[in-house]
């Protein structure tokens, strides 16, 4: 049993960022910072009516997944320049993560690496809103800030990652391009699949993970509902959150931090190869077929076995999501061995 922390406010429903000045006003006497996906620096459009001008604003690089460098670099420039007592991230998965980790960063001394881990943050972190303008990563919901240093892909695993306050609106996901919005749904798909699935769930995770599953499936098979996907990212992301990720998590890691793949893409990748651990995979596949997703082989004659290697190191520092979908003796079970099988597929 553990004392589980999750998401204490959210506002749900179209327009509902109308609600961010007021939330602001209401939650911070000093600066607050705006951290905003670098898509909207030339579609600031759809943002400008709801955000005062009096915040500051700095748009975040969303070309790569979050590396710890590039937080320190943000974090050194508020503290140079403001006294923040809130951060607002508005974006995808990488935007939402750095904002979680910056919002640490700022009351905790050191690096964003020294943080990589579980449960190692000492000191509260500032007040943090989440904005998801995609839907699927669970990022808004979850208590990790996922980054990249340069010899790991590893969270902040703490309870200071989690927002104190979430937006969920509609409104901002229904543009999202059709590969992207399969492969963050099929990030929300994995999440449910391996909270179901692992050793160190509970009765309200599982609740979370079968009814996000569900209405996923149904979203999948028939129209779109953009507030219900929101929803089922929200409960991927709790299921998740306060169980474990598994398998396929692990193995995304390694792609990522060697091959340079977005997370949901990684992830797709991986769990189309993990059918005999996952049934899911079935269903999963069909998902595919209907949205003419079609993925290409990832390792071929180009990746080194020096890279393969790195990559089946990186899947098993994992040792807490290996855990969880094995046992306590998993390492008995996932050698590094049945990594690089399982990568050589790719």
């Amino acid at each position: 049993m553990k004392n589980c922390k999750i998401v204490q406010n959210y506002i749900i429903g179209e327009n509902s960022i109308k609600k961010l000045n007021e939330l602001i006003s209401n939650n911070s006497k000093k600066d607050t910072i705006i951290l905003i996906d670098d898509y909207f620096e030339n579609n600031y459009s759809i943002l400008e009516n709801f955000i005062n001008n009096k915040h500051k604003i700095l748009f975040v690089s969303t070309k790569t997944e979050p590396k710890s460098e590039y937080i320190d670099e943000i974090v050194k420039k508020i503290k140079n320049n403001y006294q923040p007592d809130l951060i607002v991230g508005i974006g995808g998965g990488t935007t939402l993560d750095i904002s979680k980790a910056t919002s640490i960063l700022l009351t905790n001394n050191g690096k964003a690496e020294d943080y990589q881990g579980w449960d190692l943050v000492k000191n509260k972190s500032i007040y943090k809103i989440g904005i998801p303008t995609i839907s699927g990563t669970g990022a808004e919901f979850t208590r990790t800030a996922v980054m990249t240093s340069p010899s790991k892909k590893l969270g902040i695993n703490s309870d200071e990652s989690v927002f104190d306050q979430v937006i969920l609106d509609p409104n901002l996901i229904k543009t999202v391009p059709n590969d992207k919005f399969i492969y963050t749904a099929m990030d929300c798909f994995v999440h449910n699949v391996e909270s179901l699935r692992g050793t160190q769930n509970d009765s309200m995770t599982i609740a979370y993970a079968e009814k996000s599953l569900e209405m996923l499936k149904k979203i999948f098979k028939g129209e779109m509902d953009y507030e219900k996907l929101m929803v089922c990212s929200a409960f991927g992301g709790l299921a998740v959150a306060n169980s474990n990720v598994g398998i396929c998590h692990p193995l995304s890691y390694g792609l990522s931090l060697v091959l340079g793949l977005r997370h949901g893409y990684a992830i797709t990748i991986a769990f189309n190869q993990l059918e005999e651990y996952y049934p899911e995979v079935k269903d999963f596949k069909l998902i595919l077929e209907k949205y003419n997703i079609s993925l290409p082989k990832i390792i071929d004659e180009s990746v080194t076995e020096e890279q393969i290697s790195k990559m089946a190191d990186a899947t098993l520092l994992n040792e807490k999501p290996l855990e969880n979908a094995f046992g306590k003796k998993w390492k008995e079970i996932f050698t590094k061995e049945k990594v690089i099988e399982l990568l050589k597929k790719m």
